[in-house]
C-alpha cells in the first residue's frame, strides 16, 4: 500500500456505494499454474492484490472491506504451502502495518484464535490493537474462520446463558444469535465479490450474507484491478435491492 495519504472519496455519483464489501479472494494457484510459476508466487502476487483492494476501497469511499484470508478449511493444504502463507500473513502485517496505520485504515481480525501459533497471534493482536482508533476504513481480516463454527459457536453461548437461567430461551432471536457472531458492530455485507470464476460462497459469511449481492468475476485473485472491483460495483450499483420485500411496481401507461 501506498505510504502517501489517502483521502476518501465517492464513487461516480450514479452508482450506489455499498457500505460493506467482502470478498472471497480465490485463484492464486490457477494464476500461477496458468503461467509456470509455482503456487507460492500466486499467493505472493495475491497479496499485490490485496494492497490494490485496499486502496481502492478507501478510494471509493467503502467503510467496510472483509477479504476472506484463510478458511478454517485450510489447514487441509499441504504443509508447506501453509507454512509459505503463514509466512506471508507475518510479512504484510510487518511491512503494511505502519502505512494502514498512517493511512487511517482500522485492523480487525475475525476468526478463531485458539491453537493458533503465538507469534500469529501476537501480531494480530498488535495490529488491531495499533489502528483501534482509526476513523478509515474497516479492514476485516477473516483469519482461520469458517461461517459454520461462528455459527455453533454462537449457539453455544446462547445454550450456556439459557441452561445457567440468564437467558429466556423463548426470547432468543436472530438479533441475539447475530449479537454472538464474530460481527456483532460490523454491518452485513452488502456485496460479496468471488474471484476466478468459482460460484460458492466456502463457508464465508453465511449469516451475514443473507440479503447481500453476489458477483462472481473471472478474474484470478493476483490480477484484481480497478477495472474488476469497478465492474463488481456496477452489478452492485444495477441490482434492485428487496431485502425479501415486493419491487417497485412498474409504471403503468396512461391511455391517451
Amino acid at each position: 500500500m501506498p505510504t502517501s495519504s489517502i483521502e476518501p472519496q465517492s464513487c461516480d455519483d450514479d452508482r450506489r456505494t455499498p457500505q460493506h464489501v467482502a470478498i472471497i479472494m480465490d485463484g492464486n494457484g490457477r494464476w500461477a499454474q496458468a503461467r509456470g510459476l509455482p503456487r507460492f508466487e500466486g499467493h505472493r502476487r495475491g497479496v499485490e492484490a490485496v494492497r490494490t483492494a485496499v486502496r481502492l476501497a478507501t478510494e471509493f469511499g467503502i467503510p467496510y472491506l472483509t477479504i476472506y484470508s484463510f478458511s478454517s478449511e485450510n489447514w487441509s493444504r499441504p504443509a508447506d504451502e501453509i507454512a509459505l502463507l503463514m509466512g506471508l500473513l507475518k510479512r504484510y502485517i510487518r511491512n503494511d502495518l505502519a502505512d494502514l496505520h498512517r493511512n487511517d485504515v482500522r485492523v480487525r481480525v475475525i476468526g478463531q484464535r485458539v491453537g493458533l501459533a503465538p507469534d500469529i497471534v501476537a501480531l494480530l493482536e498488535e495490529a488491531e490493537s495499533l489502528t483501534r482508533a482509526n476513523q478509515g476504513l474497516n479492514l476485516v481480516v477473516a483469519f482461520n474462520y469458517g461461517s459454520r463454527q461462528e455459527i455453533v459457536e454462537a449457539a453455544r453461548s446462547l445454550a450456556r446463558e439459557a441452561a445457567a437461567g440468564r437467558l429466556d430461551p423463548d426470547s432468543i432471536d436472530a438479533g441475539a444469535l447475530a449479537a454472538r457472531l464474530d460481527t456483532p458492530d460490523i454491518p452485513d455485507p452488502d456485496l460479496i465479490i468471488r474471484t476466478s470464476g468459482e460460484q460458492r460462497l466456502s463457508n464465508f459469511l453465511l449469516w451475514q450474507a443473507a440479503y447481500a449481492e453476489l458477483v462472481f468475476l473471472p478474474t484470478h485473485w493476483p490480477d484484481f484491478d480497478r477495472a474488476a472491483f469497478e465492474t463488481a460495483l456496477d452489478q452492485f450499483a444495477a441490482r434492485e435491492r428487496r431485502f425479501g420485500g415486493a419491487g417497485a411496481p412498474a409504471s403503468v401507461k396512461s391511455a391517451s
